[in-house]
């Protein structure tokens, strides 16, 4: 994912985290981009990414985030 696309991901998904829980889906986010970008991001990354975000995630916008959280992952591996 490239610089644009990893900030519209992060933008897409602090709109849709708990009051209050934006700084730390940020930083969850940021740090998988930095793997990504240095080429460190793994399939291990992935899984304990997903448990994290869904726990900071508003219940009523989990449905929409876990479609795009699955094409993200999806991707991964094309890249």
């Amino acid at each position: 994912m490239d610089k644009q696309g990893q900030e519209m991901f992060l933008q897409f998904i602090l709109q849709r985290v708990q009051e209050g829980k934006e700084d730390e889906a940020k930083e969850i986010l940021l740090e998988n981009f930095r793997k990504q970008d240095e080429g460190t991001f793994s399939q291990e990354d992935i899984q304990q990414f997903i448990p994290k975000m869904i726990s900071l995630i508003k219940p009523e916008k989990m449905e929409e985030i876990q479609a795009v959280v699955k094409r993200f992952a999806g991707n991964f591996g094309n890249n």
